[in-house]
C-alpha cells in the first residue's frame, strides 16, 4: 500500500529589500519626505498588500511619529506601489539637518520582515 504525502506550500519571511525593487525615501519640499516601495510585479505588490504588515501605523512606529503626524499613506494599485509622506525631522537646509535630499530616510523600510512564498 502506497503512502500518500501531503505537499504543502512553506511561508517563510523575507526581508522588503529583497521583495520590491525599489525602496526609497525623497524630498517632498522642505518639510516633508515621501516613500515609496515599487514592486517588480503585480503579483508581488498584491502579495505584500495582502499580508498587510506595511499600515500605516508600522510607518509611523519607524519613523518614531503619531499615526496623526502622517501626512499621507497610499496604495497605489496603478504603479504596483505603496507611498507614505511623513514630516522632515527638521525643515530642509536647517541647522542640524543632515539630509538635504531626503535619500537616506528609507532604511528603516528595507528589513520589514513580510511573510513570503518560498
Amino acid at each position: 500500500m502506497a503512502q500518500m504525502t501531503a505537499v504543502r506550500e512553506t511561508t517563510k519571511v523575507a526581508a522588503l529589500k529583497d521583495i520590491a525593487k525599489i525602496v526609497r525615501s525623497k524630498n517632498a519640499g522642505p518639510f516633508e519626505i515621501t516613500l515609496d516601495i515599487i514592486f517588480k510585479s503585480k503579483e508581488d505588490y498584491e502579495a505584500v498588500k495582502a499580508a498587510d504588515i506595511i499600515t500605516k501605523e508600522l510607518i509611523a512606529e519607524l519613523y518614531s511619529l503619531p499615526v496623526e503626524e502622517m501626512i499621507a499613506f497610499v496604495y497605489f494599485d496603478a504603479a504596483n506601489a505603496i507611498k507614505a509622506t511623513i514630516p522632515r525631522p527638521r525643515a530642509q537646509g536647517s541647522i542640524g539637518e543632515t539630509d538635504m535630499h531626503a535619500a537616506q530616510h528609507h532604511a528603516p523600510l528595507m528589513d520589514i520582515q513580510i511573510p513570503w512564498r518560498s
